[in-house]
């Protein structure tokens, strides 16, 4: 594709995006591939104030046909949405967007069971979801309701080929359930204590925050992720780059949730919050320590010194690591690269 060409393709799609805030309107959208090709999708509006084409996240979900072939765009004004939602299996090809990371926000208080649960619930292939907050109010924020600290899930990813941009995911323990899948976050804010990223999914997360409120566990340090790869043929692990680690208390990167857990913090900040062990180990039927995979390389500031890391930390190779920070480790077939909602402003 020439210059020219994407330069075209750029204003093309940004006047689309601009046009999609609109009320039930169609317009044509511009897919990158070998050759630019012309699709359309709906646009439906969520409003609280009743001026949408619905006044719930989730009516305007149920509304759509299961199996859609095209995509649809559910556009969320700003406001503060006290419910639970949820993207089932048979409804694939929606992007999900908000008003902006700070003006937009799902809030739910369920907690009985970290399976069906969360705030948010995406389970179908092919989502996209930009400037939306989802926050679980269980026990968050901090000491504000008298509630336990227990898990709380503030969303729960399952479905494969999964992107979210400037998202915003608050909790206390089990914030994001990265389930399962292929998954990209960018420009994203985590915040939690205890195993607050978690799961088996595929992920790189680039240019997010992850802020650790691990205080009032104090003088117990928190955990950041608790991967849960089952197997060393399995391709999932999670991959933080050009991330930044800030918060309060003290907390480990992490700690397995199965025998073969992978997570690699690559050119990232940590702050002076991460404990110099770094990581804790587990203990699990026929693995050992060496079956890990929890890795740095490239990483600064005062929580990034690796001389007191836990012996076991491991050495990954310059292959390895460039394997798994390149963006054809979750996109080898190119469903971010020509992905039409992938442009942030």
């Amino acid at each position: 594709m020439s210059v020219l060409e994407r330069f075209l393709l750029v204003l093309v799609l940004c006047i689309c995006l601009k046009r999609s805030e609109g009320g039930g309107r169609r317009f044509e959208h511009w897919v990158s591939g070998i050759e630019a090709a012309v699709t359309t999708y709906e646009t439906i509006v969520v409003d609280q104030s009743g001026e949408g084409n619905y006044t719930t996240i989730q009516s305007a979900i149920d509304a759509i046909p299961s199996d859609n072939l095209h995509w649809i765009c559910i556009y969320v004004k700003t406001g503060i949405y006290n419910e639970q939602i949820k993207i089932p299996y048979d409804k694939p090809r929606i992007y999900l967007k908000g008003g902006g990371k700070r003006k937009t926000y799902v809030v739910s208080s369920s907690h009985n069971s970290i399976e069906t649960d969360a705030t948010f619930i995406s389970q179908a292939d092919e989502i996209v979801v930009k400037s939306i907050t989802f926050i679980n109010s269980y026990n968050y924020p901090l000491g504000s309701n008298g509630n336990p600290i227990m898990p709380a899930v503030a969303a729960k990813i399952s479905g494969d080929k999964s992107a979210f941009y400037r998202c915003g995911f608050m909790g206390v323990q089990d914030t994001l359930w990265d389930d399962a899948g292929r998954h990209y976050f960018k420009l994203c804010s985590i915040r939690g204590a205890v195993d607050f990223i978690m799961g088996s999914g595929q992920s790189i997360y680039e240019r997010c925050t992850i802020s650790v409120i691990a205080g009032f566990l104090s003088p117990q340090p928190g955990f950041i992720t608790a991967q849960s790869r089952d197997a060393a043929v399995d391709p999932n692990g999670f991959v933080f780059k050009d991330c930044n680690v800030i918060g309060n208390g003290t907390t480990y990167l992490g700690r397995p949730w199965r025998g073969h857990a992978r997570v690699l913090f690559y050119n990232s900040t940590l702050s002076d919050i991460v404990v110099p062990q770094g990581w804790l180990d587990g203990d699990f039927i026929g693995t050992t320590m060496n079956d890990l995979v929890f890795a740095e390389d490239k990483c600064r500031g005062d929580g990034s010194d690796t001389s007191r890391r836990a012996w076991w930390e491991s050495r990954l190779s310059m292959d390895e690591i460039r394997r798994l920070t390149s963006m054809s480790y979750i996109d080898e077939e190119g469903w971010i690269k020509y992905q039409a909602f992938n442009m942030l402003p």
